[in-house]
């Protein structure tokens, strides 16, 4: 038992970890002024901010992993929609798995996390995460415990509800990893005038995010934006505050 707590323990820290330091290098040390006009808010967090982002994630890693103990760990596994080879649903079925884990997330998310914004859940869930209003890519997974549970359950109706290969729920945790890190980046990586593409405008982006974390309100979605414009929950200012990041970007570039 304490040997695969361990391993889940060290995939889902290595998981954050070799997400979040790659891109808090490369942008808030090594490249820092020269990719500066890419930079959403042009301030930068604190050093106690970093701190904060870092030890509430390690306890979001604990939780990660017991819960993923919970699920593969214990005969709640026999429940679940896993098959052992690829070859009993096909490459296609394993495609489209990790399509719909995203979409099923994407849609568990808004409206956990739009729930979690109601004046009596706030600050027991998500004031935390708030605590970033400036965010680094270390507040990926800085979420108060309670609010962790929330966010690792997307767990049991993905495996429940799809049938699944691990590999292809490995290759969605990473995705979802990489994704949260660009969300929280605090710079924009996605082309000048992304937001206004007939797909662009569908996808979440950094400026997006990082505008939910500065103003504690609308844009609740993780992947995409399908919920919040459907829902008019896009924050009004969004095209705008787009739009004056790639001014930034073509004065510099």
């Amino acid at each position: 038992m304490l040997d695969l707590v361990q391993k889940i323990f060290v995939a889902n820290f290595l998981r954050y970890f070799i997400a979040a330091a790659p891109a808090f290098l490369l942008f808030y040390i090594l490249f820092k002024q020269k990719w500066q006009h890419k930079k959403i808010q042009s301030r930068y967090p604190k050093r106690s901010d970093y701190i904060r982002e870092i030890g509430y994630s390690m306890i979001t890693v604990l939780i990660f992993a017991g819960i993923g103990y919970l699920v593969f760990g214990t005969d709640i596994r026999l429940y679940t929609q896993v098959y052992p080879n690829i070859e009993d649903y096909g490459w296609s079925w394993w495609t489209i798995s990790i399509v719909l884990m995203i979409l099923l997330h994407d849609t568990y998310f808004y409206w956990t996390h739009r729930a979690m914004h109601h004046p009596k859940l706030f600050r027991i869930f998500h004031l935390v995460h708030h605590k970033s209003t400036n965010p680094s890519p270390w507040a990926a997974y800085a979420f108060h415990p309670l609010e962790g549970i929330v966010e690792a359950s997307v767990i049991f109706p993905i495996v429940f509800l799809i049938p699944f290969h691990v590999s292809a729920l490995m290759v969605f945790l990473i995705f979802m990893i990489v994704y949260n890190v660009y969300g929280h980046l605090g710079f924009e990586l996605l082309p000048k005038g992304f937001n206004m593409h007939p797909i662009g405008k569908w996808l979440n982006t950094s400026v997006n995010h990082n505008m939910h974390h500065k103003h504690f309100e609308g844009n609740y979605g993780l992947y995409f934006l399908f919920w919040d414009r459907k829902m008019d929950t896009l924050h009004p200012k969004y095209d705008e505050t787009y739009t004056r990041v790639d001014n930034m970007r073509s004065i510099t570039e």
